[in-house]
């Protein structure tokens, strides 16, 4: 679902940017989960930037239109709602949510007409406490403690993710349709055929486990939950192997002796 299709999805607001190559990739994090809307804080080496356009893998139309504001008050100054991330405990009493719970909630403001921002940090510092005060709540990621820190691209990406799921986004394609269960009828001919040429080949010994071999062998068959395709190609390939054994049709070729002055390699 593309947002233009559903309700109006969270305002992206990168605070302080310090590379082009990491707005560029947080902007194709966006396009890929149908976001639109990213704003920028005081990039570090200015806006446009080229080393973003080529970053963003063909995710022009959210370059196209950033925004670039002097402060983050005057980044979410038209927001009802905003919500920091963090890797860290910043002791500011605020709610603590996973992506997951935070877009759901988005979702519910969206379609009550309400703009919600996500603000996310520099690359190597994060937001400073004052952003983090501007803030609703707090989104952070369940991480390894040991390996907190995400790239700034991953952090968006996650969080559009998980918008794209809490609108009701779907998988781009499905299993293809499978052929048709295959009969009880189909699966005992088969396993009769397959039993009768394992005991022509010796397969069950001792003789007095054979009923035991018998019930395994089709329990296995049966977890594949075979359609009428599978029991068919199956019963033909195990014709093909009891017919090449006996030198029916298609038998394997001998080995032919390498001539004079062939390595046989």
């Amino acid at each position: 679902m593309s947002e233009s299709a559903a309700v109006r999805g969270p305002v992206i607001i990168l605070v302080e940017p310090q590379m082009g190559e990491n707005i560029g990739m947080a902007a194709r994090a966006m396009a890929n989960f149908g976001l639109a809307e990213m704003r920028l804080v005081n990039p570090r080496d200015g806006w446009p930037n080229e080393k973003a356009e080529a970053a963003s893998a063909g995710a022009l139309h959210v370059l196209a239109g950033v925004r670039v504001f002097g402060s983050v008050e005057e980044a979410v100054a038209d927001l009802n709602f905003v919500f920091a991330t963090t890797a860290r405990e910043r002791g500011q009493q605020k709610r603590v949510l996973g992506a997951d719970a935070a877009m759901a909630e988005t979702v519910a403001q969206a379609a009550g007409g309400a703009g919600v921002g996500v603000l996310f940090g520099r690359e190597r510092t994060g937001l400073d406490n004052g952003a983090v005060a501007l803030a609703d709540a707090i989104i952070t990621f369940p991480v390894n403690p040991a390996h907190a820190s995400l790239n700034l691209a991953q952090a968006v990406l996650l969080v559009g993710y998980e918008w794209f799921k809490a609108s009701g986004g779907t998988l781009p394609f499905a299993e293809n349709e499978r052929s048709v269960p295959a009969t009880r009828e189909a699966v005992l001919s088969f396993f009769n055929y397959l039993e009768g040429e394992l005991d022509a080949a010796g397969f069950f010994t001792p003789p007095e486990k054979r009923s035991i071999m018998v019930r395994n062998l089709r329990n296995i068959f049966h977890r594949l939950r075979m359609t009428d395709q599978d029991v068919r190609t199956l019963r033909g390939a195990v014709v093909a192997l009891v017919q090449g054994r006996r030198g029916g049709r298609n038998p394997p070729r001998k080995a032919r002796a390498p001539e004079a002055g062939e390595t046989g390699a």
